[in-house]
């Protein structure tokens, strides 16, 4: 049963395919602040998965986040999130991103919870 207060934490390690330069957000070889959105979505969507039906699933529909630091090639980075609201089924989570040397981004993230099949329905 999904509740307030869900945590999920997942990390990752900066490598090439993840930075500014390879995404195209940029022309350094730091990790892409797409990547870290990434990251937080996934983050999100692992956090509750297990607690909903098989035809579930989550979908983003708003982020709201600050990446405030950059991480190199070589850099653990660890995403916490929360689900901090329940709203019948948008989701809201508080997400956090840090690395060695400490917190590089944190906003808010929200998901809405969809029939898989119906979903894909709509699409075609």
């Amino acid at each position: 049963m999904l509740n307030i207060g869900l945590t999920n934490r997942v990390q990752l390690t900066v490598n090439y395919t993840n930075t500014a330069a390879a995404l195209g957000s940029g022309f350094l070889e730091v990790f892409a602040t797409p990547a870290m959105i990434a990251l937080m979505e996934n983050t999100c969507a692992y956090c509750v998965q297990p607690f909903l039906e098989k035809e579930q699933g989550t979908v983003g529909i708003a982020i709201n986040v600050k990446h405030t630091s950059a991480s190199p090639i070589g850099a653990t980075v660890i995403c916490d999130c929360c689900l901090t609201e329940i709203d019948r089924k948008r989701l809201v989570f508080a997400v956090k991103c840090m690395d060695e040397k400490g917190i590089i981004g944190e906003g808010i993230h929200e998901r809405f919870i969809i029939d898989n099949q119906r979903f894909m329905e709509k699409l075609k």
